[in-house]
């Protein structure tokens, strides 16, 4: 594993999904880096990191530069005291992107990582070429139990009580053993040890908690991209749903593309919630498609002005009390 100080470059590089490390305002950023071509960037979701991409990035990094970022608080970039809200992802990846100096990326998001990739397009839309959405969240208020209860307040003293070495290490051998027998379940579990690892640390659970709270409360998610999903019509986008996900539902996908203009929609009917992880080859074969049969889009500053006023008309507005 290679680590340094230095960003990486976005010349050509052997499809290995190296690590490295960059200091953004003073923080830690982690990212990994893999192939060459046209760049791709890989956003992970809630308590993942940028590891967990990795048999996706290496088969998109045949055609492509694949980039994937631990997000702030997550994997091991750094855990500062601060801003968790979707847009401070979002910017965080943008400040990434340019200090290694790439301009224009496709943009795949997965769950948490979906709502950000979905910020990052409202924020920084000349910077997006096509968006892929994979078992996103902000689509829909429906979430699963677990993820509404840790929300609750108090939860930080529970974590660090049961996050203990001697759990993860018990994951990670029955996650093993299961995937040895051929059960599908033990990639669950060597996801779940991976994922909680880091809640070891106060930090890394405060950083959860905050990016958690961002997002969901205990009536689900709160934040949606619902009411401005119109204007990914001038951006290719894939939207891609494991058929056995029941984590957020599906049909928060069905209705996303029916919302998008010209969008394309996917389902994996081996995978739930993590198809980067349960059917990495059958994900990395939609994405690589979508992008060969799609021109990258192109939206500039003064684009998005025009895009807005197709929806949105101003109209005078009367004041009948001063008439």
């Amino acid at each position: 594993m290679n680590r340094t100080h230095a960003p990486a470059p976005v010349t050509t590089l052997p499809a290995q999904f190296d690590e490295w490390q960059i200091e953004l305002h003073g923080r830690r950023v982690i990212y990994r880096v893999a192939g060459s071509g046209p760049p791709v960037v890989l956003i992970h979701g809630m308590l993942n990191s940028s590891s967990h991409w990795r048999e996706v990035a290496l088969n998109l990094a045949r055609e492509n530069t694949v980039i994937a970022p631990d997000l702030i608080g997550h994997g091991d970039s750094a855990a500062p005291r601060g801003d968790y809200s979707l847009g401070a992802h979002a910017a965080s990846i943008r400040d990434l992107l340019a200090a290694i100096g790439i301009d224009r990326a496709t943009i795949v998001g997965h769950s948490l990582g979906g709502g950000v990739a979905m910020q990052f397009f409202y924020q920084f839309p000349q910077r997006v070429e096509r968006l892929v959405l994979i078992s996103s969240g902000g689509l829909g208020r429906e979430v699963k139990a677990p993820l509404r209860t840790a929300a609750l307040p108090g939860v930080s003293p529970l974590l660090a009580l049961t996050i203990r070495p001697r759990l993860l290490g018990g994951l990670t051998l029955a996650g093993a053993r299961l995937r040895g027998r051929g059960a599908e379940w033990g990639v669950y579990l060597q996801a779940a040890a991976r994922a909680l690892r880091p809640l070891q640390s106060a930090g890394a659970r405060h950083a959860f908690l905050h990016t958690l709270r961002a997002v969901i409360d205990v009536h689900g998610q709160r934040v949606s991209a619902t009411d401005r999903l119109y204007l990914l019509e001038a951006v290719p986008t894939m939207i891609v749903w494991g058929e056995r996900d029941n984590t957020i539902p599906l049909a928060h996908g069905r209705d996303a593309h029916a919302a998008i203009p010209r969008s394309t929609f996917q389902t994996l009917p081996r995978a739930a919630h993590f198809p980067h992880l349960e059917d990495p080859d059958g994900l990395s074969e939609l994405v690589r498609e979508f992008i060969a049969t799609t021109r990258p889009g192109r939206i500039e500053d003064g684009d998005w002005g025009a895009i807005l006023a197709r929806r949105s008309p101003p109209s005078r507005r009367r004041d009948d009390a001063a008439a």
